[in-house]
């Protein structure tokens, strides 16, 4: 039966290796997309669609993914004693979004092995997954269609973008029919980075998923592949077989920044977007584009 949506599951425990030497020191959740880290734009789509009860599942050297989500008393007094009202408010409002949990993933064993460890977290509720490569516009509205859809068909959910074929070998990919909804199909495969030549279509699995609690047994079904891990698309393949698995198909709103022409990208865009630097920053990129010969 149809179940409502309370809790997320970030996970946050890769070494982000296509962000070095920027996450050499540093998680690349806390890499700057304009003022704020890449995480906590991840978070607050989790607030917007009403998840409030967030578990992020954390590695050795992530330690300041915990502490941002943390009040922080000496700051707020200094803010405080300074007078910068806005700023302090700002601050404890990021402590205060959200109950945060925190669980450490000991070994890198692959995402489905991350997303397993929620598993005591969760019990037998629905949750989401969200991952934090993908930042998704605050005009999007891609999360709580999903939790719609789950709530009217109690299916779980995977987001689905059109991609080029050329790039399909960079994401899971499906093969899905028509669910008779718009935006809806039903995955009927699931195929983890295939070849172009090999790929069942060019609908491309994105960072957002609603599952309900069944997808823990799917993924004690999953065998370790490469290096040992246990892969995500594996466990939603089983369940496929054994129930009504649907596809979310959105188009925009979507920031792919696990690599760097979509961080500045997405640094550009979102930018632009803000009340406080955005007229300014549009200006000079305009002249810049006059500089440059572009326009």
């Amino acid at each position: 039966m149809p179940t409502s949506v309370r809790k997320a599951v970030i996970p946050a425990a890769g070494l982000g290796t296509r962000f070095l030497p920027a996450s050499k020191a540093q998680p690349k959740e806390m890499v700057p997309v304009v003022d704020k880290p890449a995480i906590q734009y991840v978070v607050e789509e989790a607030v917007r669609a009403s998840l409030t009860d967030i578990l992020v599942i954390t590695g050795r050297g992530k330690r300041s993914l915990e502490d941002h989500f943390d009040r922080t008393p000496e700051l707020e007094w200094e803010l405080e004693r300074k007078g910068k009202h806005a700023e302090l408010k700002q601050m404890q409002a990021i402590a205060e979004m959200a109950v945060m949990h925190f669980v450490r993933q000991a070994q890198a064993k692959g995402l489905g092995h991350a997303v397993g460890m929620a598993r005591q977290h969760i019990g037998e509720e629905s949750f989401a997954v969200m991952l934090g490569d993908d930042v998704m516009d605050e005009k999007s509205r891609v999360l709580e269609e999903m939790i719609a859809v789950h709530g009217r068909h109690g299916s779980s959910v995977v987001a689905l973008k059109k991609v080029d074929p050329s790039e399909i070998s960079s994401y899971g990919c499906v093969r899905a029919e028509p669910a008779g909804e718009d935006n809806l199909v039903v995955i009927k495969e699931i195929v983890e980075k295939p070849a172009p030549e090999n790929a069942p279509s060019n609908l491309a699995v994105m960072g957002r998923y609603v599952f309900n609690a069944g997808l823990f047994q799917a993924l004690d079904g999953v065998r370790p592949g490469s290096g040992g891990e246990i892969q995500l698309t594996d466990a939603i393949g089983l369940l496929t077989e054994d129930e009504t698995v649907h596809g979310y198909v959105f188009e925009k709103g979507r920031y792919d920044i696990g690599n760097k022409l979509g961080y500045l990208i997405a640094t550009v865009e979102l930018a632009l977007e803000r009340e406080d630097v955005g007229p300014e920053f549009r200006a000079f990129l305009a002249e810049l584009a006059r500089r440059e010969g572009l326009v």
